[in-house]
């Protein structure tokens, strides 16, 4: 490592909150007088976190360790508390201050104990005596003297084994039992023994200088083990180890997925005695199996036993094995840790994701539970489970026919009345008040020969009336469809009007749905719906009339519109908008519909002609293949409208269309894994939002708020028939009604909200539930004055697939954005600040800062992955006093949230992705082409005389590729991008380089708005696959005759894993494409993937159109050329070309009058050759190892002498250590005046990069080829390496021309400051919560810097540069 200087700035590193894996629990009992509930205290990095658990509030944060992750959390309640922390092989003792008025604690560091050979796996306080007792990874434990702050002995046990855990009970050394969990499955029981020894006095000293020996002879005691018992059974290493607070139960889990409980008698466990045959008989042991994975940690009270394990769930089990509940709320590597405190009943889980949730779960010897029952926070007497059966039912015992009565529909109008209809057309009013005596009263019967098939249900005058007034809409077999007007009490209801009419032919009446925002005077309007997908618009008179007196005018019914079918499936929702004159239908296929809803047809006094409406866009495959259970509009704004869907996928989709265009766009999308299907949303008072569905066999309710389970109840699935009825606080007020074996059950918990606090509580915000593999900061949003600190936001990419946004003001705060396909691991990320515009001479271009730009213009977050998963995502800049809707999750879920929060002024949506194209037969691609019709949308038509032509020749050329057909498990490494804007067209173009695991670099295109990809340029040749990519703009000012003209000279950088340096040149690469893309002809245009590829019934059976990239034999003869690398000339087809891309660019050295002539003869999109673009420079064995990361900044001063702008390029590798080069560019004064003319030979078109080479630059390796039309070269000016710059490899770096930010394997984060002769010089450093950090982003306001480090967590450390050093 360089000289450092003698005065390490450490003062400049403030390092702030660790965002990761929760590792510790641990209560604090408050006195009664002072509250309930405990204190919770949890261990997070290398910090110890205190909680309230009324109020969820942090009530002190303390850094305990550097670098290292708290282990273990052990107290001693006294009237001066102790906390013991430790952490690999460190203890350290703090003293615990608690103050009442306010509630608010202080911890301090009273002792640290000397550092161990050996891991620390159990510190327990033995309050009678004293003593902390450390039980280490040797299966030793050492007694440390509180009061002497002295180890005064360290007792062994004899056989040698390697342990994962250890438990200790007892509260002194005589009581004192040592449970140790091995590695070779067993669960050694042993504890410790003392006998008197006669030592002289005078041997005392040289006794106590020996603290870390076996045995010690303290006060004339000598200790040493007495081995207890041996209990073997598990198949696995054992993982956890928890005592009962007696001590007759100890429970262990281990790597065989099983947990066992196993039960001491009271002589075995006070046994003085060292009986190697004393054991836990089998029928003393409890096997507990229901885990999907290891189990992790385990809890045992008295009358429960807690697991949680990797499979994310944490389970409650009784003292007979039976499990009563399941937890399944975290995600990613599993829950860490369980507690449970069985006098307030709280149950506290946290995992890898950060997540600290609070459970209410009471004692089966309060609360007794029903084995099949999954209720989840139980409160005592509250919870009514009940079953009814209808009279006519009852009687009828036999077998059931088509004949027989049974229940067909269900309505819970309010938590005490129920409407049922049966088989036999009857309807009644189920009085709930009393579940002991509950009481039926029929209100009619729709036809004695027909049963009602549907049936829904209005509340159309409020509750707090004395009676309630509900519309109810029936539907029979004979396609008759009834409205009624209940008017209803608790005791029952009666009919004040009623009207039948024939609605559809027989048997064709399947559907029957009120529209609750369609109201019009007295009138309602109602939808029926049959077999063929056909919608059919009913307006029904005078049936919103309130009448205190009972009088009541006759209903009139009026067809009104007959909405024609589109897709030809059965509509299974519908919500219709009168404001935005719009109706929205979802059918059983997955479709999304849109037709006209006028104000002359809804507001029309006589129908004399039926009127057919089509419809005016649609959205196919919106829920992939599975049906659309729910359909909710809501304005945006005067011009678009928000669509939120639900369907059989677990999906939850966000859409958005807009009135003028008439087009949806899909925004966003929500998939709650633990539902089968999600069948409605719900919105409580407060704002939290709720998704309603089922499992396999389970009715569930989940805040998506909160990311919790609410409530599941088994009932057998959704296609019986069921009810449900929400409180304004559904946690505490809920009823749900279903229909098993003839019989109505009905769940009811229905309570004052006031009365209770609501659970599950959240108290650490939810994050990733896997490594994070990249981050990058959203850099236009950071706008804050000299020595004013801004809040920030960083993207993030996981392991999991998962990309989310967060917030690191003055609290934390994160939103998921989405998932990659398939959830794919999210390998790097990049985010667009700024757009380069090409104005209508090439030659001349800009740069525009986001800031200046309008909020329509797109800035881009990109992300990719493994199964090379390339995926863009919008960013809009919105007010932050504008209340805008969002359609992105919040928390661990909240899809749909307004807030005036700083975080939320900033939209997020989904924009596209590019996934390679799998293997499909070429008669399919063929065999239909595509126009765009009237509508803009893409439909399939016979081949006109035109098309015949280009699809023959795309058969011919197919046959040439040899397509591997087998899926590989390549993955993207590496990604960077910039926008690029031509002042005379609307669109922007997004340019993306991506790297992939096969050694492949390929610029992609992404045009905007219309959502099309295109492959422009392979970046090559390439021996090594990619590992950092970053693009630099430099801006280039050249004269030639007299003429000044200025450009941007796109500039990629990577570096590869053999250690490399690469720098390819892309400015007039993606000029021309800017250029071509001018004449794209927009009838051209396909249809491409409208909504990403996850979410069940999305993937397989679907084929997502897109542009044809195969090539005419003509166009690949032309485009066979010659390439010269390394002063060789190779002779290389274009056939080579990857089928997998989803355009091509044509060669960017082709005539133009040839690239019009093809253009004109084919009629088809010039982009039908990719071109491949050789490196402007190559370095290598700058590395000895892999480049993990670098980043390019321009210079901030002169160098050497040199005038105009220089740029430096900083990089870090797996031999730890860093490389600096700093290089710009020269101008020529003329042009070289080449030709680039098609067919010039590219030999002649070759030149020398002018290079300044430093003294022994051996390390550059020159590339003879240049790009043709080069106007600039460019020049390395300095270069230096740091070797062992970091003791481990070096994986994130970043600069801005002045400092140098590294951070390694090491956990440290290390400040070099670039000196005037661009040399580096290390200043300061700092050592990180973050363990295995993989990542590294810095964001600069003034002299102060932000930095992120991210890996197994997230961690921000602000620096302050001295006013000296800038």
């Amino acid at each position: 490592m360089t000289n450092m200087d003698p005065q390490l700035e450490k003062w400049c590193f403030r390092p702030g909150p660790y965002l990761g894996e929760i590792s510790a629990l641990s209560f604090y009992p408050l006195p009664s007088h002072v509250s309930s509930y405990p204190l919770l205290l949890a261990g997070t990095g290398s910090e110890l976190l205190v909680y309230n658990l009324i109020s969820e509030t942090l009530l002190y944060s303390f850094k305990a360790f550097d670098g290292v992750r708290v282990h273990g959390i052990s107290l001693q309640s006294s009237a001066d508390p102790l906390v013991a922390l430790f952490a690999e092989k460190k203890v350290k003792l703090l003293r615990l201050s608690v103050e009442v008025q306010p509630l608010c604690v202080r911890l301090e560091i009273t002792s640290q104990l000397p550092r161990f050979d050996q891991w620390v796996l159990e510190a327990k306080f033995l309050g009678d005596d004293g003593y902390l007792a450390v039980g280490l990874s040797d299966n030793s434990v050492a007694l440390w003297d509180v009061g002497c702050s002295t180890v005064f002995a360290r007792v062994k046990y004899p056989e040698s084994c390697l342990l994962y855990s250890m438990r200790i009970w007892g509260e002194n050394v005589d009581a004192l039992r040592v449970a140790s969990g091995t590695i070779y499955n067993e669960v050694i029981v042993w504890r410790l023994d003392h006998q008197v020894l006669h030592a002289p006095v005078s041997s005392l000293d040289s006794i106590n200088k020996s603290t870390l020996l076996v045995d010690i002879d303290i006060e004339f005691k000598q200790f040493h083990p007495i081995h207890l018992t041996r209990l073997s059974g598990h198949e696995g290493s054992i993982f956890r180890i928890a005592w009962s607070y007696d001590g007759f139960k100890l429970a262990s889990v281990s790597d065989d997925r099983s947990a066992r409980i196993w039960m001491f008698s009271d002589n075995e466990t006070q046994k003085q005695c060292s009986n190697e045959n004393l054991g836990v008989h089998s029928s003393n042991t409890l096997v507990l199996f229901g885990h999907n994975a290891r189990i992790w940690d385990c809890h045992v009270s008295d009358f429960l036993i807690i697991t949680a394990g990797e499979d994310c769930t944490c389970r409650v089990w009784d003292m007979n094995g039976n499990m009563l509940l399941t937890f399944k709320e975290h995600t990613g590597r599993g829950i860490w840790r369980c507690l449970y405190d069985q006098n307030s009943s709280l149950l506290v889980t946290a995992g890898f994701d950060s997540a600290i949730k609070v459970h209410l779960v009471h004692c089966p010897s309060v609360t007794e539970l029903k084995n099949d029952e999954k209720m989840l926070n139980c409160v005592n007497g509250m919870i009514e489970n009940f079953s009814i059966e209808a009279p006519q039912i009852t009687r009828l015992h036999d077998l059931m026919d088509s004949k027989s009565e049974y229940v067909r529909c269900l309505y819970l109008g309010q938590e005490y009345i129920l409407y049922v209809a049966t088989n036999n057309g009857l309807l009644y009013h189920v009085d709930l008040c009393n579940f002991e005596s509950v009481r039926w009263f029929q209100i009619a019967q729709v036809g004695r020969d027909s049963p009602i098939i549907c049936m829904d249900v209005i509340l159309i005058h409020s509750c707090e009336l004395p009676f309630s007034e509900y519309l109810v809409a029936l539907g029979d077999g004979l396609g008759n469809a009834t409205v009624m007007k209940l008017v209803s009490s608790k005791s029952t209801s009666r009919v004040v009007l009623s009207v039948t009419w024939t609605a559809e032919k027989e048997r064709q009446l399947l559907g029957i749905y009120w529209s609750r925002s369609l109201r019009y005077g007295k009138c309602s309007h109602l939808f029926t719906i049959d077999p063929r997908g056909a919608l059919k618009l009913w307006r029904v008179e005078n049936t919103l009339t309130y009448n205190m007196e009972g009088n009541y005018a006759n209903p009139k019914v009026s067809f009104i519109a007959d909405f024609a079918s589109y897709f030809g499936a059965r509509i299974m929702c519908v919500d219709a908008s009168a404001s935005e004159e719009v109706l929205f239908c979802g059918d059983q296929r997955g479709n999304l519909i849109v037709y006209p809803l006028s104000d002359d047809l809804m507001n029309a006094e006589s129908v004399e002609k039926v009127k057919t409406v089509s419809a005016i866009n649609q959205f196919k495959g919106a829920h992939g293949i599975s049906t659309v259970t729910s359909v909710t509009i809501a304005a945006l704004d005067a011009y678009q409208v928000e669509i939120c869907t639900t369907g059989g996928d677990g999906c939850i989709c966000y859409f958005v269309y807009d009135k003028n265009l008439q087009v949806f766009e899909f925004v966003g999308m929500k998939q709650v894994k633990d539902l089968a299907t999600v069948q409605s949303l719900y919105t409580s008072s407060n704002s939290c939002e709720y998704a309603i569905g089922f499992t396999s066999a389970d009715f569930m309710i989940w805040n998506l708020s909160n990311g919790t389970k609410m409530l599941e109840i088994p009932c057998g699935g959704w296609r019986r028939p069921y009810s449900y009825h929400l409180g304004v606080i559904p946690e505490c007020q809920y009823c749900f009604a279903y229909v098993k074996d003839r019989n109505i059950h009905v769940y009811r918990l229905w309570e004052p909200a006031h009365q209770r606090l609501q659970y599950p509580r959240i108290l650490h915000i939810q994050y990733h539930g896997r490594e994070i593999h990249t981050l990058c900061f959203i850099s236009f949003l950071q706008q804050s004055t000299e020595g004013k600190r801004c809040d920030s936001l960083i993207a993030t990419g996981c392991e999991d697939g998962s990309v989310r946004l967060t917030s690191l003001g003055s609290f934390w705060e994160s939103k998921l954005l989405g998932e990659h396909v398939g959830g794919s691991a999210v390998r790097s990320i990049c985010f667009t600040s700024k757009i380069y515009a090409i104005v209508a001479d090439h030659d001349c271009s800009a740069i525009i800062d986001a800031s200046h730009c309008s909020k329509d213009e797109p800035f881009l977050l990109i992300s990719v992955g493994a199964k090379q998963v390339l995926t863009s995502w919008r960013l809009q800049n919105r007010r932050a006093d504008a209340t805008v809707k969002h359609v992105i999750s919040t928390e661990s879920g909240s899809a749909s949230c307004s807030s005036r929060q700083k975080l939320l002024s900033v939209s997020f949506q989904w924009l596209s992705t590019h996934v390679p194209t799998k293997f499909v037969s070429p008669q399919r691609r063929v065999n239909k082409s595509y126009k765009t019709n009237e509508l803009g949308k893409t439909s399939a038509t016979d081949s006109d005389a035109n098309d015949a032509c280009i699809s023959e020749s795309i058969k011919k050329s197919f046959s040439s590729f040899s397509t591997d057909i087998v899926e590989n498990d390549w993955r993207y490494l590496a990604v960077t991008a910039f926008l690029v804007k031509h002042v005379d067209c609307r669109f922007t173009t997004c340019f993306i380089v991506v790297a992939c695991s096969d050694a492949t670099l390929v610029l992609r295109a992404l045009l905007l708005p219309y959502h099309l990809w295109f492959d422009v340029a392979l970046l090559m040749p390439q021996q090594a696959p990619i590992l950092a990519l970053q693009h630099v703009a430099v801006p280039v000012h050249k004269n030639t005759i007299g003429i000044n003209q200025s450009r941007v000279a796109h500039i990629v950088i990577g570096g590869s894993t053999d250690g490399s340096i690469s720098f390819w040149d892309l400015t007039e690469t993606v000029e021309n494409f800017v250029r071509l893309v001018l004449e794209y002809q927009s009838h051209l245009l396909i249809d491409l993937q409208r909504r990403p590829q996850t979410g069940r019934g999305s993937q397989g059976g679907r084929w997502w159109r897109y542009l044809t990239n195969l090539r005419s034999e003509k166009e690949m003869r032309s485009a066979s050329r010659s390439k010269f690398c390394n002063g060789s000339k190779i002779s290389e087809s274009s056939e080579n070309s990857s089928p997998e891309s989803s355009c091509m660019q044509k060669n960017n050295h082709s005539s133009d009058s040839e690239s019009s002539s093809l253009h004109n003869q084919r009629n088809v999109s010039p982009f039908l050759v990719r071109r491949e673009v050789l490196p402007l420079l190559v370095l290598s064995s700058v590395h000895q190892s892999g480049a993990n990361c670098l980043h390019v900044s321009e210079m901030r001063g002169p160098l050497l002498g040199k005038s105009g702008p220089i740029f430096c390029v900083v990089s870090g590798g797996d031999d730890q250590a860093l490389h600096i080069l700093a290089f710009h560019f020269d101008v020529p004064v003329e042009n070289s005046g080449l030709s680039s003319d098609y067919g010039t030979d590219l030999s002649n078109a070759i030149q020398d990069v002018a290079l300044s080479q430093p003294s022994g630059s051996s390390w550059i390796k020159r590339c003879s080829f240049s790009n043709v039309g080069n106007d600039h070269r460019l020049r390395i000016l300095k270069r230096q390496t740091i070797y062992s710059a970091h003791s481990s490899s070096v994986k994130g770096i970043w600069t801005d021309g002045i400092w140098v930010f590294s951070v390694g394997l090491d956990q440290r984060i290390r400040c070099w400051k670039i000196q005037p002769n661009g040399e580096l010089f290390e200043r300061a450093h700092v050592v990180i919560s973050v363990p295995e950090p993989e990542t590294l982003d810095v964001v600069a306001y003034g002299r102060r810097y932000h930095i992120a480090v991210a890996g197994r967590g997230l961690q921000t450390i602000d620096f302050s540069a001295p006013c000296d050093e800038n």
